[in-house]
């Protein structure tokens, strides 16, 4: 891999998982063998081609990744497992159950904006109502009906080993992005296809193939999944969150076109810097070596086109469904932030949720500062600003609002 940067070898159980499952990275020779097996496993479905094939080529892309470590064919095999069982598990539910997509999701919350600009913070907030619902990170990964106390159980320790791998592998991941099995997560989870498995390899074959997809079908079976977890409980206002929803708002509001957009904003500068530094840190269990400069050039150029992308579609969301959210509301003063925001969506601010407040708002306990810099991934501030000038321009508005 050219460029490639001396990067620490990993802990010592990441060592010892690769050299344990280096003959189960065999079956990268047989990608399709491979996939054959997962959809099996999964339950095949008559009539879903589509959505089969579109995880058939990302794990022939995937299987190709230059420097994928065991641990990392290991993660690809168990993403699109993952998607195609809760496929199965979807479309199952909704055979049973059809009044399922009769449920409405009415006026949902959608945290966009670029990663890195307080998404997970202001989620966080607004999760805080009793009125409103936030998917967990348990349910975005094994989404069902209301589950007994058993298999839910086991739905939630399922989450926990995704949370203890990473903190076994990459323990230094949690103090940037902290996950909690049974705490409110991003839609990123359940979305089909988005542009997170280039956070964990080089897959140049897959991105063609993202950036012309048509992404509607993907949130429609997105609205399928909050159908399914809604069903036969309270109704309450969704509020949901993803960065990656920012490059999509186009579809976003086609499947929700009653949502309100709350458009987190923050300095580009420090948000690519941020976000090269989740990447690296996430992308070193599944790539090795790595080339830091393909990290930032890779993601400066996604990046950008994200907020290109957000800027075009903007122009069509109605002004009292867009709240543009400053960096400064919660990242400085949140107690006096929240109340803001929660007034901008029309939701109630109550003293119950001044009360829960610090909680979200504090440092997850045992994590560090984060800290990072642009130049670590070959990049400077010049570079930053002239990818991303037109947000610029956007955000020196929203900052004088």
């Amino acid at each position: 891999m050219k460029g490639s940067a001396a990067v620490p070898s990993g802990p010592l159980s990441l060592t010892l998982a690769n050299a344990l499952l280096g003959p189960v990275s065999r079956s990268r020779r047989t990608p399709d063998h491979a996939f054959d097996r997962l959809l099996d496993a999964a339950g095949r479905t008559e009539g879903d081609e589509q959505f089969v094939d579109g995880f058939r080529f990302l794990l022939r892309c995937w299987s190709g990744a230059d420097h994928l470590t065991p641990v990392g064919w290991l993660s690809a095999r168990g993403h699109v497992g993952r998607h195609l069982a809760n496929r199965a598990r979807i479309r199952r539910l909704l055979a049973e159950h059809p009044r399922i997509e009769q449920e409405p999701v009415e006026r949902p919350v959608f945290v966009v904006g670029l990663p890195r600009t307080a998404t997970t913070l202001t989620h966080s907030v607004l999760s805080l109502s009793a009125d409103h619902r936030c998917p967990l990170l348990w349910e975005l990964l094994t989404p069902d009906l209301e589950l007994g106390a058993e298999e839910r159980q086991k739905a939630i320790a399922t989450a926990r080993r995704l949370a203890g791998g990473i903190d076994l592998f990459a323990p230094r991941f949690r103090h940037i992005h902290a996950l909690r099995p049974e705490g409110p997560e991003e839609c990123t989870f359940a979305l089909p296809h988005t542009v997170m498995p280039l956070t964990q390899a080089v897959i140049p074959e897959y991105l063609p193939w993202h950036e012309t997809r048509d992404f509607e079908a993907d949130y429609r079976y997105l609205k399928q999944i909050y159908q399914v977890l809604q069903y036969g409980r309270p109704r309450r206002r969704w509020v949901l969150k993803s960065p990656l929803h920012l490059e999509n708002l186009d579809a976003l509001r086609t499947v929700f076109p009653d949502a309100t957009i709350v458009w987190t904003h923050r300095d580009p500068a420090t948000a690519v810097a941020s976000f090269c530094s989740l990447v690296e840190h996430g992308m070193a269990v599944n790539t090795r070596p790595l080339d830091l400069n393909w990290i930032g050039a890779t993601w400066l150029q996604l990046l950008a086109r994200s907020a290109s992308r957000g800027l075009a579609a903007r122009a069509a969301v109605p002004r009292e469904s867009l709240v543009d959210v400053p960096y400064s509301w919660l990242g400085s003063d949140p107690a006096a932030g929240a109340p803001k925001l929660y007034a901008a969506v029309g939701a109630r601010w109550t003293e119950a949720d001044a009360a829960r407040l610090p909680a979200v708002t504090a440092r997850p306990k045992g994590t560090r500062v984060h800290s990072y810099d642009l130049a670590r991934y070959g990049l400077t501030r010049a570079d930053v600003d002239t990818a991303f000038a037109d947000y610029n321009a956007l955000r020196a508005e929203v900052d004088r609002a």
